[in-house]
């Protein structure tokens, strides 16, 4: 497989995960501060430090804006001039799909398509100021048509080996980093949390994973942050969770990098000792969910750089379109 096709292709796996993580975030965050006695800053402010956007947001508006939930939403939903906002990288995903229109079915391109120029018309503003609601919702539901479609139309081979190898890898990381949210809401310089306020922080980040349902399931009502965290970090039979995605990409690499060749050895290697370390850690003694959650985001995106330099001849940056 060409490597610039096979580029674009991880690349676009990775961003329309990175579209359905942001929006789920800003969704849940948006009720979290109606629902909850946080203040502003304790809901967003960690919003911006886990996307890594902390530093610019501040820079163009201010410190007191940190705590300004409909700023923050602005800047991380419709500001084209941020690269990890909404709108921005489902352009970035369209850009790609568009390079490798050869290796997509119709119904792909179709689907990322119509959500590009939705996102881009004044409909989707004025949704957006009205109907904030349905405004996440039409996002979340033409990702999820896009990736349903990317099983059922496409052929199982390379090229969806690599797109489902981008969204894994990405997703294990947004996992990690929806995970950290509650590491910096609890060591905000701000009023102490009580429990049931914390309790409510944990069901967000589940509601946030779509987790809310399946961890009942598991843990039969019962909710503390402990579980949760090792539910989202460690529970294998949850297709969100880091494990799940990390097994899940561990598998598509192994396909695309057989025994027989060199390519991909390094960035395979980690992704196996990845692998291996979340099978083996003990569910009942995460001392830390921020130090783990911390450490998966850091090795995956070392993979990614693996990825990119040994299968792609580059280090890993943003495909060029």
């Amino acid at each position: 497989m060409i490597a610039r096709v096979a580029d674009h292709c991880f690349w676009f796996g990775r961003y329309i995960e990175r579209v359905d993580s942001m929006t789920r975030v800003l969704h849940v965050t948006l009720h979290l501060s109606l629902d909850t006695e946080l203040s502003g800053r304790q809901c967003w402010q960690p919003v911006l430090v886990v996307s890594g956007e902390k530093p610019r947001f501040s820079a163009q508006h201010g410190e007191e804006a940190l705590g300004d939930g409909e700023q923050v939403q602005r800047y991380l939903a419709l500001d084209t001039n941020t690269a990890v906002s909404i709108v921005s990288t489902i352009a970035a995903a369209r850009d790609n799909a568009r390079s490798i229109r050869e290796v997509i079915s119709l119904e792909v391109w179709e689907t990322i398509n119509e959500l590009y120029l939705w996102s881009q018309s004044q409909v989707a503003q004025d949704e957006y100021a009205t109907n904030r609601y349905g405004f996440y919702r039409r996002i979340r539901h033409s990702i999820e048509l896009c990736r349903g479609l990317l099983q059922s139309s496409l052929l199982h081979d390379d090229p969806l080996d690599f797109i489902e190898l981008g969204i894994m890898l990405e997703r294990a990381g947004q996992t990690a980093r929806i995970i950290d949210v509650h590491h910096h809401v609890l060591t905000l310089d701000a009023p102490p949390i009580e429990l049931v306020v914390e309790t409510g922080i944990w069901l967000a980040l589940l509601r946030s994973c779509s987790g809310w349902e399946p961890y009942m399931k598991r843990h039969r009502g019962s909710v503390s942050g402990p579980s949760v965290a090792a539910f989202l970090l460690l529970e294998p039979a949850f297709p969100r969770s880091v494990r799940h995605a990390v097994h899940a990409a561990r598998q598509r690499l192994q396909a695309l990098c057989p025994p027989t060749i060199e390519h991909g050895r390094r960035a395979l290697q980690r992704l196996v000792g990845l692998d291996a370390m979340l099978e083996t850690r003990n569910r009942e003694s995460i001392s830390s969910e921020h130090d783990l959650a911390t450490h998966v985001v850091s090795e995956t995106a070392a993979i990614c750089t693996e990825i990119g330099r040994e299968l792609f001849g580059h280090g890993g940056v943003e495909a060029s379109v």
